[in-house]
């Protein structure tokens, strides 16, 4: 039959369905309006499509349609998300019938129903390569599937749907099928649910998963359930009714239940935890509703004195909630026949709030799947007062509160409630293998190829979304398939380092990009520099130089410093000169240490504008020389300077070598009677926030007195020097020692 074939007299099979489905659409005795749908003619036209049709797991296909709609029912879906969980099953190939459906159903009924079809790529999607294989690679399917709707009804129908299947397929003999639908339950579905706060569906979800999963461990449990159920039960009833008489007697209304455990929850405690069965105090309990929150801490007196408290079970979420808000008294005592057993205390609306799922209930269920990141947790909040303002929003006699429509037109006014941009500042984009990755909105197959890895990036030459080349600048949507292609050698373009050609839209991108080009501008300023040093050479005739030599005569590091400094202008052409004029030293001989003369020092150290006497040179004025900054006990030798007396160096300072020897004198330490002196300390590390703070802190500890800073930052690495006065040397290797044990420091050492 074609869509365009007039409609055929309704046989009584699909007259029955369609009553079925009319039902569950009736509020308050009269069928709900969905606007633009004429409810009994679609009804009519979706039971005559579906006819026999089975799903994969052998239920008729309009039967299930019935069982996901009551579901909803259940939770309190509203109208619309109940007639598309009747016509989400029907087949839809072509675009005859997808205008039929909405036709018939009306746009908004027909949006979900093609939302809640475009979900069925997420339950594949967990069953290949990577995905759902680690707990942030399942944290990230359940966002992306929430990012995907723009309506959230459609997980609501997708949820059911997913129950629904898992009923079925309790009799169905294919063990593969049952197994891979429960492992995607697991692993997607049910904690979507709990995130969601649908915590009916939740707790049934996991049981039957677990029942098709692991049939042996789920039958052991169940059958230690059921050894001592009644038992368990006449303990259970026993304390209600002792519970009940207590806050009768002191004047407390409550109401005292029996608190069900599920089997898939008591399994995953007993995992958690590392105990047996019979170790749990939880496997059956007690939960009592009050109306105010002082009686809940007087129902837990009355507990407590009636039992005795087990140790360790008590927890005030009360006064102290959750992150995610839950509140509750919980305790374990030992209850008649000496058996634990559990009580929860709480207030009627605090029940409420944990129930009906506000109360984010999986955050502290799902230990470790919570994701970073409070903006996520703040849209689960919003998503869940969502999903609890139908049951406010509307009235008796027909007059929302603060103006919203009335019965008739509630259903059209929450369907753009629930519309939402959940996640509209996130992408998530998938490897060929599964694995999905997220970036910001608006990314592009760029993004996607610095966030797999900064290699990939800077090797991109192309990209592959869902099997077809697009533009680098191609924008990626939700659950595309992003295929990268490399060049075996190569960097990046400038080009995407700009906004207005939108190559780039994630900052990983753009500063892996920079860091790039900063680092070929290193090697461009090294080789700018060889090239001015040999021109000079040429232009000042010297045809034999030995490059080696010429960092310390600037008094750089490495040759490499050296060449990058000329070439910035950090040394200017009278310093380069300068060093190039200077005479090589004469190397043959080896530098031997003289005798010690003691040296006397009477000053602040690093003062030139007091001195050092040495002893046997009557009043001798003496600095310590600033290019090596000598400490007791290095070996020393001075030079006689014109007009200031004797400079001393270190014996293995390179400015030594240079000097004249006849101008040279043996000098030595005397006692520097707890007088500090000045050295360098330098530092390189991997740059972050909050090196120079840890280190100073240090230096601080340490009681040094820091008269000069310099730091500067390259390529993610910082180069620090510090100038600080020490006793002696003894003290520099403490505090060389202690900086090389901060975090991100590569090497530390005295200059």
């Amino acid at each position: 039959m074609t869509d365009d074939e007039p409609t055929p007299p309704l046989q009584s099979t699909t007259g029955d369905w369609a009553l079925h489905a009319a039902a569950l659409l009736r509020e308050q005795g009269r069928l709900a309006a969905i606007p633009g749908a004429q409810v009994e003619a679609a009804l009519a036209w979706a039971g005559l499509r579906y006819g026999d049709l089975k799903l994969p797991v052998g239920s008729l296909r309009s039967a299930a349609a019935l069982d996901v709609a009551q579901v909803l029912a259940t939770i309190g879906a509203d109208p619309a998300s109940r007639m598309a969980a009747l016509l989400a099953w029907l087949p839809l190939e072509g675009g005859n019938a997808r205008e039929a459906l909405r036709q018939r159903a009306g746009a908004e009924v027909a949006a979900l129903v093609e939302g809640t079809a475009r979900l069925d790529s997420i339950q594949t999607l967990s069953e290949v390569g990577e995905a759902g294989t680690t707990p942030a690679q399942q944290e990230s399917l359940r966002k992306m599937l929430l990012a995907m709707v723009q309506d959230i009804r459609t997980v609501l129908i997708k949820l059911a749907q997913e129950l629904v299947t898992l009923r079925a397929l309790i009799r169905h003999p294919d063990e593969e099928l049952r197994r891979r639908h429960a492992r995607v339950t697991l692993d997607l579905f049910a904690p979507l649910a709990n995130r969601l706060g649908i915590w009916q569906l939740k707790w049934e979800m996991e049981d039957l998963a677990f029942r098709l999963s692991d049939p042996v461990t789920y039958k052991h449990i169940a059958k230690l359930l059921d050894e001592k159920r009644m038992a368990r039960q006449q303990m259970v009833d026993e304390v209600m009714r002792i519970l009940r008489a207590d806050l009768a007697a002191a004047g407390i209304a409550a109401r005292v239940t029996g608190r069900p455990k599920h089997i898939y929850s008591i399994w995953r405690k007993m995992g958690r935890k590392g105990v047996e069965f019979g170790d749990l105090y939880d496997v059956f309990g007690v939960r009592v509703l009050v109306d105010e929150v002082k009686d809940c801490y007087a129902a837990l007196g009355l507990v407590h004195n009636r039992w005795t408290p087990v140790p360790k079970e008590f927890d005030d979420y009360i006064a102290k909630p959750k992150g995610n808000d839950y509140r509750s008294l919980h305790t374990a005592v030992i209850g008649p026949g000496d058996r634990a057993v559990e009580v929860q205390i709480r207030t009627h609306a605090m029940h409420q709030h944990a129930e009906l799922g506000v109360a984010a209930h999986w955050a502290y269920k799902e230990a470790g799947s919570k994701s970073a990141g409070s903006d996520y947790d703040q849209r689960i909040a919003w998503l869940r007062r969502v999903l609890d303002w139908r049951d406010t929003v509307v009235q008796p006699g027909g007059q929302a509160p603060d103006g919203d429509p009335g019965p008739e037109d509630a259903s059209s006014s929450l369907g753009e409630r629930f519309k939402t941009e959940l996640f509209s500042d996130v992408v998530y984009a998938l490897t060929p293998q599964g694995r999905v990755v997220d970036l910001p909105a608006g990314s592009t197959p760029v993004d996607f190829a610095y966030a797999l890895h900064t290699e990939i990036g800077h090797r991109c030459r192309g990209a592959k979304v869902d099997g077809a080349i697009v533009p680098l600048s191609f924008p990626l949507g939700n659950g595309q398939t992003v295929e990268i292609i490399t060049t075996r050698e190569g960097g990046p373009s400038r080009d995407w380092l700009n906004a207005q050609l939108g190559f780039t839209r994630s900052s990983r991108a753009r500063n892996k990009v920079r860091q790039w080009f900063n680092a070929q501008n290193v090697a461009t300023s090294i080789a700018q520099g060889r090239a001015l040093v040999e021109r000079e050479l040429q232009r000042l005739g010297i045809g034999s130089y030995n490059l080696e030599q010429l960092p310390a005569r600037l008094g750089l590091g490495k040759l490499e410093d050296a060449f990058a400094a000329i070439a910035r202008g950090e040394v200017n052409q009278r310093q380069l000169q300068v060093a190039l004029r200077e005479p090589a030293p004469d190397n043959s001989q080896p530098y031997a240490v003289p005798d010690v003369v003691p040296i006397a020092r009477r000053s602040e150290a690093g003062s030139s504008a007091r001195g050092i006497l040495v002893v046997g040179v009557d009043k001798l004025l003496t600095v310590l020389a600033k290019c090596c900054k000598p400490a007791p006990p290095d070996p020393i030798i001075g030079f006689v300077s014109r007009g200031r007396g004797v400079t001393v160096h270190r014996c293995d300072c390179p400015n030594v070598s240079r000097m004249p020897q006849e101008r040279m004198i043996e000098s030595g330490w005397g006692r520097p009677d707890g007088e500090r002196f000045a050295v360098d300390l330098e530092v390189l590390a991997h740059d972050r926030q909050g090196l120079l703070r840890d280190i100073s802190e240090l230096l601080s500890r340490e009681k040094v007195n820091v008269t000069a800073t310099q730091t500067a930052s390259r390529s993610d690495t910082a180069h620090m020097m510090f100038t600080v006065e020490v006793l002696d040397v003894s003290q520099v290797k403490r505090l060389l020692a202690a900086i090389g044990e901060v975090k991100g420091v590569i090497r530390v050492r005295r200059r």
